[in-house]
C-alpha cells in the first residue's frame, strides 16, 4: 500500500481550502452585524431576518422554484420519451437529425440558446414571463435527462419486456409495469439534474424572462453588481445548508440501503 506522504497531505489540504474556504468565510460573515461584508463588527442574525422580510427576494425565490419544478418535470417526461425512441426504435428515417437535435443543447453556448429562444418568443408574439422561462429551461435540460435515461436503457435486459408481452401485456403496460420501475433511478436522477440546472441558470433566464418574472439568480446577480450585501451572504448560507443537508441525507440513505442489501445477502448465504 502506498504511504500517505506529506506532499499528498499538503496538496489535499490546499485543494480543499481552495474549494471550501471561500464558502466558510461567506458563512461566517453572514452573521456579521456590520453592513460591510469584509469588516467584522460582532455576531448578529439580523440579516437573516431582513432577508425573510425582503419581498423581492421571496418573489424571486418562488419564481425560481416554480420554474424549476415545472421545467424539470416536462424535461423528464420528454427526455425519457426521446431516450426510449433513440434506444428502442432502431433505425428510422431522420434518426441522425433527431439525435442531433436532442444532444445539440449539450454543446450549445447558453448565450446562443437564450438568444434563439428570445427570437422565437418575439416571432410568435408570446409575452415573456414564467411560461417562457419554463419552456426555455425545458429545452436545454431535456437533453441531460435523455443522456442519463439512454445510458440506463442501453444496458436494460429486453427479455423482461418480452416476457411481459408474451404473458399478454400491451406495450404500454409492459413499459409501465416492467421498464419504468427498473429505470426509475435514472429517471429520478435526470429529474434532479434538470431541477439543479434550472435552479442555477442565469443566462438563458435573462433572455426568456419578462419584467415581472425575475428569478433568484437574476436577482442575486443584479444585487451583486451594486455591491455585495450581507443579505446575499445570508441567502448563500441558507442555500449551502440546504445542499449540505441533502447530501448528508442521501449519503445516510445510501449507506442504509447498502447495509440492508449486505444483510439480506448474508442471510441468503446462511440459509
Amino acid at each position: 500500500m502506498r504511504r500517505f506522504s506529506w506532499f499528498n497531505a499538503t496538496s489535499l489540504t490546499f485543494g480543499f481550502a481552495f474549494l471550501y474556504l471561500p464558502m466558510l468565510i461567506l458563512v461566517i460573515f453572514s452573521f456579521n452585524s456590520s453592513k460591510l461584508v469584509t469588516v467584522w463588527a460582532g455576531f448578529s442574525t439580523k440579516w437573516y431576518g431582513e432577508l425573510i422580510h425582503d419581498q423581492a427576494f421571496l418573489d424571486a425565490a418562488w419564481v425560481t422554484l416554480k420554474v424549476a419544478v415545472m421545467s424539470s418535470t416536462l424535461a423528464t417526461i420528454l427526455g425519457t420519451m426521446a431516450a426510449y425512441v433513440l434506444v428502442r426504435a432502431g433505425r428510422f428515417l431522420g434518426r441522425t437529425l433527431f439525435s442531433g437535435m436532442i444532444y445539440a443543447p449539450l454543446v450549445m453556448p447558453d448565450v446562443i440558446t437564450g438568444l434563439a429562444m428570445l427570437l422565437l418568443f418575439i416571432a410568435i408574439g408570446m409575452d415573456r414571463g414564467v411560461g417562457t422561462i419554463t419552456l426555455a429551461h425545458t429545452t436545454f435540460t431535456m437533453c441531460y435527462v435523455s443522456v442519463v435515461v439512454s445510458s440506463r436503457l442501453a444496458t436494460f435486459d429486453k427479455s423482461l419486456e418480452e416476457a411481459a408481452l408474451d404473458l399478454g401485456a400491451t406495450p404500454f403496460d409492459a413499459f409501465r409495469s416492467v421498464t419504468l420501475p427498473i429505470i426509475a433511478p435514472a429517471v429520478i436522477s435526470g429529474w434532479l439534474l434538470a431541477f439543479t440546472l434550472s435552479l442555477d441558470d442565469l443566462v438563458i433566464a435573462s433572455f426568456a424572462a419578462g419584467p415581472s418574472s425575475t428569478t433568484l439568480p437574476m436577482k442575486i446577480f443584479s444585487s451583486v453588481r451594486l455591491g455585495v450585501s450581507p443579505q446575499i451572504n445570508a441567502l448563500s448560507t441558507i442555500m449551502i445548508s440546504i445542499v449540505a443537508v441533502g447530501v448528508i441525507a442521501a449519503s445516510l440513505v445510501s449507506k442504509r440501503a447498502i447495509a440492508k442489501q449486505r444483510a439480506e445477502e448474508q442471510a441468503a448465504v446462511r440459509t
